[in-house]
């Protein structure tokens, strides 16, 4: 991985870091006064990491399918969590990570999948062909 992919890993942990560690913060001292909202900043940081590590092991088919659901799961989440924060804010009285298209991350979690769908589109993995031993007897003189 060079160039552009570089720098999207990592954007992608650097967005790790700073969502688990304001997740980790936010459950460990105020998780009853919104217990929704804190969870979601959790599951954010989640699937942060699983595309960081998703994105760097993205060579291998199995890391690659990973990489696009947890770069899709993460673009339906902070739409979804926009738009909620936007149409209903009684629900987000505490922010998230993806709160208000996250805005408290300089919109950095809404521009970063759209990033990230673009690099797996234009980054697919080699694919080597896998040979059987049937194959090579049907080969073989």
């Amino acid at each position: 991985m060079s160039g552009i992919g570089r720098v999207l890993v990592i954007v992608y942990a650097i967005m790790a870091l700073a969502a688990t560690g304001r997740s980790f913060v936010q459950i460990v001292q105020r998780f009853d006064e919104a217990p929704v909202a804190y969870s979601l900043s959790a599951a954010a940081a989640v699937v942060y990491i699983v595309a960081t590590l998703a994105l760097v092991f993205a060579g291998s088919q199995g890391w690659y399918i990973t990489a696009w659901v947890a770069i899709c799961f993460e673009l339906v989440g902070v739409l979804v969590i926009g738009a909620l924060s936007l149409l209903l804010p009684e629900l987000f009285a505490h922010p998230t990570v993806w709160s208000w298209f996250g805005m408290g991350y300089l919109f950095v979690p809404l521009v970063l999948p759209f990033f990230g769908i673009w690099w797996l589109a234009t980054h697919r993995p080699v694919q080597t062909p896998a040979t059987t031993e049937a194959e090579h007897a049907a080969v073989a003189p």
